[in-house]
């Protein structure tokens, strides 16, 4: 197999910037929406959830077209960003970040929210009576033992934002060297003569970057439970 070429290099370099930009947007989000799902009890609630995982069933050039339709220039949020505050978030690379956190938001939210389930509430309950409020409760029990589920839902985020096509090219188009992530590299190729190859090499990478993310979040989760038990 020939070695990678400047394009399928850049589009590499660029999925794992976005996807490392997208978790790290979703991340606080994540685990608010996560403790709120797990813990709280008001009207609307499901409501909430089902908009939280929309993503999950809805096709993903729908999500793409409702991104550009709301952060568009002449979207409804677009708008106001770019003509107060100069932000451009259509046919950027900063856009492919959103439309990778949008898609991967509810595998983070739902592997944070079992972990958040599995916290004894007696457990916060035992340190507020000792004194401590609900914010340092958070802080201090819930939060740590939540942690494995955090590393779960973060690295399911980061592989999903790696493999993300139909909301991306629908909300950033496929730009070489803006918005051309490693799934618009391999579709790219894959509509010109001669292109098998290079599909095939990117291919690989998606199967190997993909399996290593799971196997990391096994691995460490692992990790994580022993120190806790030690």
């Amino acid at each position: 197999m020939q070695g990678l070429t400047p394009m399928e290099w850049e589009a590499i370099g660029l999925s794992l910037k976005v996807s490392g930009l997208a978790v790290a947007v979703s991340l606080p989000a994540g685990i608010a929406a996560a403790w709120i799902l797990s813990r709280c009890r008001f009207p609307g609630k499901g409501l909430l959830d089902g908009i939280i995982h929309l993503p999950l069933v809805l096709p993903p050039v729908v999500t793409g077209y409702l991104l550009l339709v709301c952060l568009g220039k002449n979207g409804i949020v677009g708008h106001f960003l770019f003509q107060y505050l100069g932000i451009t978030l259509a046919f950027t690379w900063k856009g492919a970040a959103v439309a990778a956190a949008v898609m991967a938001f509810p595998l983070l939210v739902r592997a944070v929210r079992l972990s958040a389930d599995a916290v004894d509430p007696g457990m916060e309950q035992a340190a507020r009576t000792l004194g401590a409020g609900r914010v340092r409760v958070f802080f201090t029990v819930t939060l740590p033992l939540m942690v494995p589920g955090i590393i779960t839902g973060v690295i399911l985020a980061f592989a999903r934002s790696l493999g993300e096509f139909g909301a991306t090219i629908t909300f950033v188009s496929n730009i070489q060297g803006e918005t051309q992530t490693l799934p618009l590299a391999l579709y790219s190729l894959t509509q010109v003569p001669n292109g098998e190859a290079g599909a095939l090499r990117l291919c690989i990478i998606s199967v190997v970057l993909a399996m290593t993310a799971l196997v990391f979040s096994e691995w460490l989760a692992k990790r994580f439970a022993a120190f806790m038990k030690g």
